[in-house]
């Protein structure tokens, strides 16, 4: 006794035939007479922008307008022969069209039932089994159907109406073995509306390949732009720290050798010093240790924390380098300078420095600049740069610069604007404010 077993290769290829069958069901077969209206065009169609408002509110409705349009137009054309067959067939594929705009599916079949009646009908026609408005009908659903719908329904439709048709014409051989020109053009139909078809479907594919790279670019310049605010704000955190450490140091340093200085001082005034120091001491512990889980992700990028950071005082070495680099500046100072708090010189020299950047990256062979104007209420900057004498090179991190000046002028409260001039060049203008209580520190 044998017992058979089924060859793996022909479960799998039962299971992929059982998948196709089950899709087609449910393409074509689960409510297909389902309201499905077409929707109008969007508002952001650029045909819709393109028109002024008014007129725009009826042109979403255009594609609406021509399925109408063509729905008569093949109806009085197919009516005017003047036989009832003729006006029967132009009523079914006038309706066939327009149910297009509501329910596709069910558009379909109708088609599929008038191309079934009229092959009966038609007797010897070139465009056997079909009449000719059934079709123009069947031929407009499907069209429709690939521009509206899932590629795979539209597909489905064309390969079954063609099983369709190539099986009435085979029926026909067999009942008729006597007769020729039967179906003989029905290849020649089909091969023509699939590769109408199939054009259809790849421009479809085409235009939704390149919304989605456009969507896809948007966001990743979002998420850089994103990244770029972060990192700037983590440089920005490491060097407030090292100016914060540097003051909290000098105030637990003082508050230690504060009762030293003066001669039996009383144990309010020490006790009151030590509780200086330790909340210095302990505000010092805090941010080191904040710090060290914003270093955590890079810890090279702290290489030195007790390197002193830059002050405007550093200015003259910073523009010596950038002349080295070949750009030509010029510093303009106004007002009565004067020292201002670390925070908003570090920021107005990392200011500064950008925008230098940004022109020896951007505008090569421009001249630059620099105009530093000092103020009651504060510290004004302006950076310009007249037009490139040559082509700069493509910077992949275009605008993440302007991104990190703007943090920086956001988080002390001031105010900054970055845009071309009329000359061809760049400006960047900001205003750093400092309280009068900064001042006078």
């Amino acid at each position: 006794m044998t017992q058979s077993h089924d060859h793996p290769s022909l479960r799998s290829e039962a299971r992929i035939v059982m998948g196709v069958v089950r899709r087609i069901r449910e393409d074509l077969f689960t409510d297909a007479f389902a309201l499905r209206p077409l929707p109008p065009l969007p508002a952001d169609h650029r045909l819709v922008r393109a028109l002024p408002r008014r007129a725009a509110r009826y042109t979403r409705w255009l594609p609406h307008a021509v399925l109408v349009a063509f729905a008569c137009l093949v109806m009085f054309g197919t009516a005017a022969e003047g036989h009832v067959w003729n006006l029967g067939m132009a009523l079914l594929s006038g309706a066939a069209i327009l149910m297009t705009l509501f329910r596709p599916v069910g558009a379909w079949w109708l088609t599929l039932g008038m191309m079934l009646v009229s092959s009966v009908g038609v007797g010897h026609s070139p465009t056997w089994p079909w009449h000719p408005a059934g079709f123009v009908a069947q031929f407009t659903v499907i069209f429709v159907v690939a521009l509206r719908t899932r590629p795979r329904i539209a597909a489905e439709m064309w390969l079954l109406t063609i099983a369709t048709a190539v099986a009435l014409g085979f029926g026909v051989s067999i009942l008729r073995p006597y007769s020729y020109g039967y179906g003989s053009e029905i290849l020649q139909m089909m091969f023509f509306t699939g590769v109408v078809i199939f054009g259809v479907l790849a421009a479809r594919g085409l235009r939704e390949s390149k919304q989605q790279v456009a969507a896809q670019a948007a966001v990743t310049e979002v998420e850089r732009s994103r990244r770029t605010v972060l990192e700037e704000r983590t440089t920005i955190a490491r060097e407030l720290h090292d100016v914060v450490a540097h003051h909290m140091s000098v105030v637990a340093i003082q508050a230690e050798a504060a009762p030293y200085r003066v001669q039996d001082p009383p144990p309010e005034l020490t006790a009151a010093f030590q509780t200086i120091r330790e909340n210095a001491v302990t505000a010092l512990t805090e941010l080191r240790r904040v710090l060290g889980v914003v270093r955590s992700e890079n810890p090279e990028a702290f290489a030195d924390p007790e390197a002193p950071q830059p002050t405007l005082d550093a200015l003259g070495a910073l523009l010596d380098n950038v002349r080295a680099a070949g750009l030509s500046v010029e510093q303009v100072t106004t007002g009565a300078v004067r020292p201002l708090p670390q925070g908003v010189e570090l920021s107005a020299y990392r200011i500064v420095q950008e925008a230098l950047s940004n022109v020896l990256r951007h505008a090569p062979g421009a001249t630059a600049r620099v105009e530093i104007a000092y103020v009651p209420v504060g510290l004004g900057l302006r950076i310009v740069n007249g037009p490139a004498d040559r082509l700069a090179k493509p910077s992949p991190g275009a605008g993440h610069g302007v991104l990190g000046m703007r943090e920086r002028v956001g988080m002390l409260g001031g105010e900054m604007t970055a845009q071309g001039t009329e000359e061809g060049g760049y400006e960047v203008s900001a205003f750093l404010p400092v309280t009068p209580e900064e001042a006078a520190a």
